[in-house]
């Protein structure tokens, strides 16, 4: 299926299958235009609304019956499109706000939160995402949704949840007129507890991050 019988006429909008990949596309298209940087000033908000979308269509997959795919192996879709610039460019037009804390697994006892940024969440989506999608525009609708239901499961779905509150942590912050705590200088790939995310992080008020991110603060 190419992109332009992605949306064929012919195609049931209340088909399941039409409206995930229709959710996935949108999503797909709009941080990928966000990333290039024209609109800073709208970025934050706008990822926020784009990965609760998103998440609508994670939550439908989730809660549907198992998707089991029409071939007992995967067929090669060759390699992975390269997502490097795209996570570049975000991490510099999120900059400071990209680095966040997390708890991986909420039903582990005594987990400590560790850094993730938010360029890095978003791009790993982004990939799981054009995975499926390949599928479907060559046809194989089968295989794309148990794809997408698969990976909603092991990856982009917990990572687009944390994405998602780191988002409208910001967002709450700044319009909440609240210091912002900002995990400055911290190396995602460490494994840090409580106390070093506690005394690692800077502060960072509200204002000096409202304009360049677009949100502003509650007068």
């Amino acid at each position: 299926m190419s992109d332009a019988t992605l949306h064929a006429t012919d195609q049931n909008p209340d088909d399941f299958a039409v409206q995930i990949a229709d959710q996935i596309e949108s999503f797909l298209v709009a941080v990928t235009e966000v990333a290039k940087g024209d609109e800073p000033d709208s970025a934050v908000p706008f990822l926020l609304l784009e990965v609760s979308q998103l998440l609508l269509a994670g939550g439908r997959l989730g809660a549907h019956e198992d998707i089991v795919p029409d071939e007992r192996y995967e067929p090669d879709l060759g390699p992975e499109a390269d997502v490097d610039e795209l996570r570049e460019n975000l991490a510099r037009m999120l900059d400071p706000v990209d680095i966040y804390s997390e708890v991986f697994d909420p039903y582990e006892p005594r987990k400590a939160p560790v850094p993730a940024r938010i360029s890095d969440d978003l791009t790993n989506v982004i990939t799981d995402l054009r995975h499926g999608m390949a599928h479907y525009r060559a046809g194989r609708t089968t295989e794309a949704l148990w794809w997408w239901q698969f990976s909603y499961f092991s990856n982009w779905g917990s990572t687009a949840s944390a994405t998602l509150r780191a988002l409208q942590s910001v967002v709450a912050h700044v319009r909440l007129n609240q210091p912002l705590a900002e995990l400055d200088g911290l190396d995602t790939d460490q494994g840090v507890g409580d106390d070093t995310l506690e005394f690692e992080a800077g502060r960072v008020m509200a204002e000096e991050i409202a304009a360049p991110l677009g949100v502003r603060p509650v007068q």
